[in-house]
């Protein structure tokens, strides 16, 4: 491995653990209107099937930097009470889960979620 790539991991690394640790020591969730009606209608995911995926494990998440210009971002993977797989993008506001988005996980996401279950 390149000094160059080390140095990307780590930062990578030390990066994903402080969105994990701000995660599970949120405060609850910060909802928008629009985003409720855009998940809802255009997806058909509930606020409380967003949410459900916080508390559910197994729980994996990855940075969304094309979506990180004005804020960082990070998208879970995870499942409601029910199972459903889901792919939220999400962000921090203060000590609360801020849901931008809410979507079934595509065939690939299930994939790479299942191997890692």
């Amino acid at each position: 491995m390149a000094l160059d790539d080390f140095h990307n991991v780590c930062y990578l690394t030390i990066q994903m653990s402080e969105w994990i640790k701000a995660v599970s020591e949120s405060e609850g969730f910060d909802w928008d209107k629009g985003n409720i009606v855009k998940n809802a209608v255009t997806h058909q995911i509930s606020c409380e099937e967003s949410e459900q995926v916080f508390a559910n494990r197994p729980l994996f998440f990855l940075d969304d930097p094309d979506h990180s210009q004005k804020e960082l971002r990070m998208k879970a993977f995870g499942q409601t009470d029910e199972g459903k797989l889901l792919t939220v993008s999400f962000t921090m506001r203060g000590k609360k889960i801020r849901v931008i988005s809410a979507r079934d996980m595509n065939r690939r996401e299930r994939n790479v979620y299942e191997a890692q279950r």
